[in-house]
């Protein structure tokens, strides 16, 4: 039992220096787009974690609303690094979190296990929210209020997509992901 313990401690303690040290490199919306083998808007129905394979994980569902590219099914389920076990926490930097009845757009790609992860993490999520003003649908890439790694300038800098029409955001993806159109459920 004491083995355990002493194993759990290296292994969390290990598991927070790592977090420490994440780094994300910067990825433009073609290269999401081109990366992820599916793109849906989703509304996230809630999440659950877990231990698996030594590391606690979050596993989000969500509905399906509108398939930008690929062919996922009308429920996807989002497995992510990091989550609350008991009294046990897990957090990594630039992972994204979601809440039951957000409405995103998420940039996704298929894990050997049969569920997906987000491309680039926060990079690869956008919340989607009505303007009060003008119900307009708007888009917001989590990354915009995170610092990533330029590698051509070579600084870490918050830049992304903010407050970006939907429609408009919808119709970016369809050109560079080569098609005119996206399809709904």
């Amino acid at each position: 039992m004491r083995m355990r313990v002493v194993r759990l401690v290296c292994s969390i303690a290990v598991t927070s220096v790592c977090a420490h040290a994440t780094t994300l490199l910067r990825m433009s919306l073609a290269k999401l787009t081109q990366t992820a083998k599916a793109i849906v808007r989703a509304r996230c129905m809630g999440n659950s974690t877990a231990w698996d394979t030594g590391e606690i994980w979050t596993f989000t569902a969500f509905e399906t609303e509108e398939v930008w590219r690929g062919s996922p099914p009308a429920e996807v389920t989002v497995r992510l690094l990091g989550g609350r076990l008991g009294n046990i926490a897990s957090s990594v930097s630039g992972v994204p979190r979601f809440r039951a009845g957000e409405d995103v757009v998420l940039f996704l790609e298929p894990t050997r296990r049969g569920d997906f992860s987000v491309v680039g993490w926060e990079e690869g999520t956008f919340r989607v929210r009505r303007d009060v003003r003008t119900t307009e649908l708007l888009v917001t890439q989590d990354t915009a209020a995170l610092a990533t790694f330029d590698p051509r300038t070579r600084q870490f800098q918050a830049e992304g997509i903010i407050q970006m029409p939907l429609s408009a955001f919808r119709a970016r993806v369809a050109q560079l992901a080569g098609s005119g159109a996206v399809g709904t459920r």
